[in-house]
């Protein structure tokens, strides 16, 4: 079975990292499922490092993207991608921030990713956080509308810290020709808020930072009226680089096999372009059946 959608087509290490004590057994695992294409997501520990390096060598699979922070911080053994963020006020983490998104940069280099999938940070309310009424949805009406306010209020020093820092990571990709990508987040006071999220990226050059979209955390805000995913991607037509593809089921859980929730995955077909990266992303609970099944489905949809 093959297909120029398929062999773009790539499964995020976040469905299978856990069961793994080999890196290259795990990579091994992902090839005989039919994937010649991968993402190292942000749970990968240190230990599976040397096996993920000797695969690649080896050209088991192609290394898409590489999700911020990878390998883990020392001492942390689950995905933790918000451990630092670049939004910090306090410079120990802020700098804790650079050196571990500096390894993964490096590590993007040495396994021949093009990018590097970024979270933004976030906003801390200490008293009356604006989330509740944000997770009430736009039926709240002033009261959703008050909480925008006060989060996008907030937001603007915590974006300065984090264009800052963005900044001087781009100041290491120039040689290694890693392009930075921000994903769009499912948290309500994570960064940058949906609103101002095209204009966050287009901060940057073109050649610099790009947007990658979440399907699944597109359609968490979309239930509660934050925005319109078809929307946020036509303001991306230049600038989007690639994927994170699942479902969202009826109670509101990602990471879900493609099919088993609501992502009208056809409709998201007129947005996906030949040069996108296309990542499969499974919560670890999905099983093998599923995700051959979602791996057919997307072939169907997205050509």
């Amino acid at each position: 079975m093959s297909s120029p959608l398929l062999d773009r087509l790539a499964l995020s290490t976040c469905w299978c990292s856990h069961r793994h004590t080999d890196g290259y057994a795990m990579l091994a695992e992902m090839r005989e499922l039919g994937f010649v294409r991968i993402e190292l997501s942000h749970g990968i520990p240190v230990s599976l490092v040397p096996g993920i390096l000797r695969a690649v060598d080896e050209g088991v699979v192609d290394v898409a993207s590489v999700h911020n922070f990878c390998p883990l911080p020392g001492g942390v053994d689950r995905a933790a991608p918000n451990l630092y963020q670049p939004s910090a006020r306090r410079g120990i983490e802020s700098r804790a921030w650079m050196r571990h998104s500096l390894q993964t940069l490096e590590f993007a280099r040495r396994v021949g990713a093009s990018h590097v999938v970024l979270h933004s940070g976030s906003v801390f309310f200490r008293f009356r956080s604006p989330a509740k009424a944000l997770e009430r949805g736009a039926e709240e009406g002033g009261a959703h509308a008050r909480a925008l306010k006060r989060l996008s209020k907030k937001a603007g020093p915590a974006l300065a810290r984090v264009e800052g820092n963005f900044r001087s990571l781009l100041a290491e990709t120039a040689a290694s020709g890693i392009r930075l990508a921000v994903e769009n987040r499912e948290g309500l006071l994570e960064l940058p808020p949906d609103e101002g999220l095209a204009a966050f990226v287009k901060r940057f050059g073109a050649d610099e930072v790009s947007y990658w979209h979440d399907t699944g955390h597109a359609e968490i805000k979309r239930r509660l009226g934050l925005f319109d995913p078809d929307a946020l991607l036509e303001s991306f037509t230049d600038r989007l680089a690639g994927f994170h593809l699942h479902d969202v089921d009826s109670s509101g859980r990602d990471h879900q096999a493609i099919g088993a929730g609501t992502i009208d995955f056809r409709g998201l077909a007129r947005h996906v372009r030949s040069h996108h990266l296309l990542v499969l992303e499974l919560h670890p609970r999905v099983t093998v059946d599923e995700v051959l099944a979602s791996r057919d489905r997307l072939l169907e949809t997205l050509l």
